[in-house]
């Protein structure tokens, strides 16, 4: 059997992953359905391994690399209760207070991929801390689909609050010069604007393909905001025109982004809706953006 390439794969299975990592199909309906495209030589079996995240082998910035100092801290939990456990990374050597990057998981915890961008956010110069909304149920079980289960059992809400006091947190942190951004994929995403409505003096906001708050909240939102969107991601984009018709009437500082021939979760290199061009484009993006909004 021939080595899978992602322009094998028809829109229709990217579009059935997407339904099946937000849970609107379980794993057994997504096999169910994911059999019609089965053709050709291909299985069922080979599709499933060729679209799931391979996190063994696409890990960027190692959990022990010399170049950072990377620690798992602990903070409150205001409605979780007890603590959230977030991974903390900053370069080593550093004798200046840092700015602050909030990274935000998607809607399975903090696997793997997600710790990976917070260390790369550390490389580039930031105090970057990953949170796990999943600690007050064990934090992030090893696996995507037990990671959303888990994450499902949780109210939005009150992990939003958990986020927010991350910035708390890390605003304070000894070695933060107290200027925190925050960004977020998917989940983390909507996390990422509504911590734009929610936190006045959040200092920049950069959402990868997240849900939109309210158009009313738009009005409280102070923070200023790049945002990613996959051209293909009917399901986010829906929301988009009302969200600028928002930003616009209340005169908000906002930059968007539509990336061509794009899938949802285009950033994420673990699988096979990644697009190398836009992700390293839409990543540089961000960096740059922090570093002239935070200093």
């Amino acid at each position: 059997m021939k080595k899978l390439k992602k322009e094998d794969i028809k829109q229709e299975v990217f579009d059935l992953y997407d339904d099946y990592a937000h849970n609107r199909l379980d794993r057994r309906q997504f096999m169910e359905k994911l059999s019609v495209y089965a053709v050709g030589g291909l299985t069922v079996s080979s599709l499933m391994s060729f679209i799931m995240p391979n996190y063994q082998d696409k890990i960027h910035v190692k959990a022990d690399d010399p170049r950072l100092k990377t620690e798992f801290n602990e903070y409150d939990s205001p409605k979780g209760g007890g603590k959230i456990k977030g991974q903390l990374s900053r370069p080593v050597n550093n004798n200046s207070k840092l700015p602050g990057i909030i990274v935000v998981h998607e809607n399975r915890g903090l696997n793997p991929h997600i710790a990976d961008v917070g260390r790369r956010a550390g490389l580039e110069g930031f105090l970057s801390l990953a949170p796990d909304a999943l600690t007050p149920l064990g934090g992030y079980p090893g696996n995507d689909d037990d990671g959303r289960a888990l994450q499902a059992k949780r109210d939005r809400n009150e992990m939003l609050e958990d986020f927010i006091a991350a910035f708390h947190y890390l605003k304070s942190h000894p070695e933060c010069n107290g200027n925190v951004g925050v960004v977020g994929f998917c989940f983390g995403g909507w996390i990422s604007n509504m911590m734009a409505v929610k936190v006045p003096d959040l200092m920049a906001a950069v959402p990868f393909y997240g849900g939109q708050p309210d158009a009313e909240d738009v009005q409280a939102i102070e923070a200023p905001l790049l945002l990613h969107f996959a051209e293909l991601d009917t399901r986010v984009n829906a929301g988009w025109p009302a969200y600028e018709e928002a930003l616009k009437k209340y005169n908000k500082d906002y930059t968007a982004y539509f990336y061509p021939d794009t899938n949802h979760g285009f950033h994420n290199d673990t699988t096979p809706r990644y697009d190398e061009t836009a992700a390293k484009l839409a990543w540089q993006r961000t960096v740059d953006f922090f570093k002239e909004k935070l200093g």
